[in-house]
């Protein structure tokens, strides 16, 4: 077991005596999801103004956050990270569908964050999923984990100069029964995996490169031999590459 693991036995133990045997969730009452709810905005709210207070009354001892990019911190260093927007920086999350079922002295609270954010005068939109467990210690909910998400959204439309939709359209195998299909309508580009499923759009990102409007938004890259003619499809998913080779 990895020494990382070993900091999570504490907790998990914490979580286990916090919920009965044979625990059924109960939803959550109105009084408890409405402090849920306030405790989790008013964490969103800090990480803007910095005020590390917040986190530090707000975190169990042994709390456990798993950040967007899936870097776990410890207690004391997701206190510390806690620093606000430099200058330049601007931006508010808002708590969106709230829910959260109890288990005796636990909770588990769910909701998606909605990000605004500012760069230098530009404008950026970010959804987040965030899954948060809290524990009741001493008649109060303390944040025990917090396990956030970035949920794939539609990019903004670029238009790319000098893209010949014609140069892509072809079946690109991966196995004898598995291929994806790309066609072009004249106007874009879409895919489906097997006959008779729905397409899916292609997004143009630059010449040769597009994203899939699906659910994962995975890259597709599109290679060419020493003449020009498209060869192989690329499709990176989940930061690994799956080689399609186009059919002659």
């Amino acid at each position: 077991m990895a020494a990382s693991s070993l900091h999570l036995l504490p907790l998990v133990a914490a979580l286990l005596l916090a919920i009965p045997s044979r625990a059924h969730a109960e939803h959550a009452s109105t009084a408890d999801l409405k402090e849920l709810t306030a405790i989790t905005q008013s964490l969103m709210d800090a990480l803007a103004n910095g005020k590390k207070e917040v986190w530090d009354a707000a975190l169990a001892d042994d709390a456990v956050v798993i950040d967007e990019f899936g870097r776990t911190q410890q207690r004391q260093e997701a206190v510390d990270g806690i620093t606000g927007l430099p200058p330049g920086l601007s931006g508010e999350i808002k708590l969106l569908n709230p829910k959260a079922q109890t288990y005796g002295d636990a909770a588990v609270f769910t909701a998606d964050a909605d990000e605004y954010e500012t760069v230098f005068g530009q404008k950026l939109h970010i959804l987040y999923r965030m899954t948060n467990t809290f524990v009741r210690q001493d008649g109060r909910w303390k944040l025990a984990a917090m396990h956030t998400v970035t949920v794939p959204t539609t990019p903004p439309a670029l238009d790319v100069a000098g893209l010949k939709l014609d140069d892509y359209p072809g079946v690109y195998r991966y196995a004898p029964e598995r291929a994806f299909t790309v066609a072009s309508d004249g106007k874009g580009l879409s895919f489906t995996t097997r006959p008779g499923r729905p397409a899916t759009r292609l997004l143009p990102l630059a010449r040769d490169v597009f994203m899939d409007d699906g659910v994962e938004k995975n890259l597709f890259l599109f290679r060419r031999d020493a003449s020009g003619r498209v060869v192989e499809l690329i499709e990176r998913r989940k930061f690994n590459d799956l080689s399609l080779k186009r059919e002659k």
